[in-house]
């Protein structure tokens, strides 16, 4: 049994992949809006949340080192997934962890790999470990394809609102407040090394899918490639750049998961983080 260990930002729930071969336990990221602290669980109660962001200034923070060295030790072979090291301090706080569990239990194995992403990039990379698993890989190999499969995953979104990227010193006062008042909308990409750069502009939901498509089928060939789409509050917009992403894209499949708590927080009403994945052959 593998053990799978993630920070929330990847969207899913302790227990929540449907593995035999590997169990998953989420750390949760935690919220300040308004001076209180939320935990990103699946009791947090997104509209809410999202309600009071519209009215306080806000931070995040990551688990505590703690916090993951108590789901690391769950296991005798721990694979770690955490949000880009760019974002956050998550892949820092594991990898604190990883040393303090194997300085009291050296005969366990314990891999932390950043995802240079979040969301659906790392949804994917955890996927790929439970299958990798189920297929019998030694530790060590199945660690290597998981740095390979790393690197073959693209991030990009949309935003509507940029209030918390601008609050937390993710992009210029200015810039953010001319784009939401022009009614543009920002597709924005992660980088090779998990930082975040604005790739198109577009005004409405329509030219915005297109743009996504066309931005996924510039950086790689997505023959084959499955899909996810998180959005916030916005099931209508997922659907909308789903059929935009089928109709121009060979890709294989495209899955549609709400954000939770941290990705909600960023991305706001109306947000979408779609990622593209190719198999390596």
């Amino acid at each position: 049994m593998l053990n799978l260990v993630s920070d929330s930002s990847c969207d899913l729930i302790s227990g929540e992949l449907n593995s035999p071969y590997a169990r998953l336990t989420v750390a949760p990221m935690c919220l300040h809006v308004g001076g209180q602290d939320y935990l990103d669980t699946p009791e947090l109660d997104i509209p809410a949340l999202l309600s009071k962001l519209a009215h306080h200034r806000s931070s995040s923070a990551c688990p505590s080192p703690a916090a993951y060295a108590a789901a690391f030790e769950q296991g005798e072979e721990t694979v770690c997934v955490t949000i880009s090291s760019q974002l956050s301090g998550s892949y820092n706080a594991a990898m604190a962890a990883r040393d303090l569990v194997l300085a009291e239990h050296p005969e366990k194995k314990i891999f932390v790999l950043d995802s240079r992403a979040t969301s659906g990039a790392m949804i994917l990379l955890l996927r790929k470990a439970a299958e990798l698993a189920e297929q019998g890989l030694p530790f060590e190999d199945l660690c290597a394809e998981l740095q390979s499969c790393q690197k073959n995953t693209r991030l990009c979104f949309t935003l509507e609102h940029f209030d918390n990227l601008v609050n937390n010193g993710r992009m210029p006062p200015l810039a953010g407040t001319l784009l939401q008042t022009l009614g543009i909308r920002i597709v924005a990409e992660a980088t090779a090394e998990g930082t975040i750069r604005v790739a198109k502009k577009a005004r409405g939901e329509a030219h915005t899918a297109r743009a996504i498509a066309q931005l996924m089928s510039d950086a790689k060939d997505c023959t084959g490639s499955h899909v996810i789409i998180t959005h916030c509050q916005n099931p209508e917009g997922a659907e909308r750049l789903r059929n935009a992403i089928l109709d121009r894209l060979p890709v294989k499949a495209v899955e549609i998961l709400p954000c939770r708590g941290l990705t909600s927080f960023y991305a706001m009403d109306k947000g979408l983080i779609p990622v593209s994945y190719t198999h390596l052959r």
